[in-house]
């Protein structure tokens, strides 16, 4: 596979800017391909190179990370996965809760013998870890996927060495991090413009300040919205627990930030509102700091969720985009955040 024409190929025909960081790229990836797909048996019996399962591209926000490996993936034909890292997760600990009472068996052997015999390629976009359940499972869950020879690409804001960095018990996690240094690829994607920024959209659906002229403009929004359609009330099954959406209107639903962030609720319950909506309006959005940590680690979850499953989003914010704060801990996966809204509220 000439990874690099066929991307050439594709930019001109999208009419995308072609940059040379994004070529050097593309040409590592197909090197990756190269290395694990595109062999006959004498090259692989002769070969003494020893295969390297992982590609790990890592990259600021709004660079075109997740462009390339969809590029990649959608030029990948041989049988394959892609999930946010978050999904992925989430299917993990779906499938060990349901297979608990399997005694006689390791549960993760067999959760990868299944993930082996569905694909030979997992993508997983948006790889994070941020918190001690995942960091502690993940060292003995890749190492069984990388022992079974199944090929995984990331895209990732964070380095390899920089994963769950000052999160508890980090000590405990450094095999993992040994792993992945061993068994992948790292490449940096270095671009010193957010794509995401830079194309002039105006942000006509990021409203703010919180006051009246803002309240005016969100009814009207949600009004042109939800016209001839009918309200409902939409109860949300998530492992044995209810969510209620009391105002639902055929795909379009208004929420108060509280009702989505200042809740115990996480990922589970951000997928299943995103499958069911077209446009998501949330109102009086708040500035951030080290006191409400939790509420926009929950936002960040929210967003990223909304914008991998490209649903239409409406904000009302006490500030512009430009001056919302953040938490000190949350600052760097805060500007994804902050890139993807603009992308997603821009016209």
């Amino acid at each position: 596979m000439n990874l690099k024409k066929l991307f050439l190929i594709h930019c001109k025909t999208k009419k995308l800017e072609i940059n040379n960081n994004q070529i050097a790229t593309i040409e590592t990836i197909n090197k990756f391909y190269q290395n694990n797909f595109d062999y006959n048996f004498f090259t692989n019996l002769f070969s003494k190179k020893e295969k390297i399962p992982g590609f790990y591209l890592q990259g600021d926000v709004g660079v075109g990370k997740t462009m390339i490996l969809n590029f990649f993936y959608e030029n990948f034909n041989q049988t394959k996965y892609r999930l946010h890292f978050n999904e992925f997760m989430i299917n993990f600990h779906d499938f060990i809760f349901q297979n608990k009472n399997n005694k006689k068996k390791n549960i993760i052997d067999v959760f990868v013998n299944k993930l082996k015999r569905k694909c030979k390629l997992v993508y997983l976009d948006e790889f994070q870890v941020t918190n001690i359940v995942d960091a502690m499972i993940l060292g003995t869950l890749f190492k069984k996927m990388f022992d079974e020879n199944i090929k995984v690409i990331f895209s990732s804001n964070i380095k390899i060495n920089d994963l769950y960095k000052d999160g508890l018990q980090r000590e405990q996690f450094i095999p993992f991090i040994k792993i992945m240094k061993k068994k992948c690829v790292e490449q940096t994607l270095t671009i010193k413009e957010d794509y995401r920024k830079s194309q002039n959209k105006k942000i006509d659906n990021y409203l703010y300040p919180l006051n009246e002229i803002t309240s005016f403009k969100i009814n009207k929004l949600f009004r042109r919205l939800t016209k001839n359609k009918n309200k409902q009330e939409k109860i949300l099954s998530i492992k044995g627990r209810d969510f209620k959406i009391k105002n639902y209107y055929d795909g379009v639903v208004r929420f108060n930030f509280n009702d989505l962030c200042n809740r115990n609720i996480g990922a589970e319950d951000y997928i299943k509102i995103a499958d069911i909506c077209k446009h998501i309006l949330i109102e009086n959005l708040p500035n951030f700091d080290n006191n409400n940590s939790n509420q926009q680690q929950r936002f960040i979850t929210l967003i990223d969720i909304i914008y991998e499953k490209k649903v239409n989003l409406i904000i009302s914010s006490v500030s512009n985009l430009e001056k919302l704060t953040s938490a000190n801990s949350l600052s760097e996966p805060f500007k994804r955040t902050l890139s993807r809204l603009y992308e997603l509220t821009s016209s």
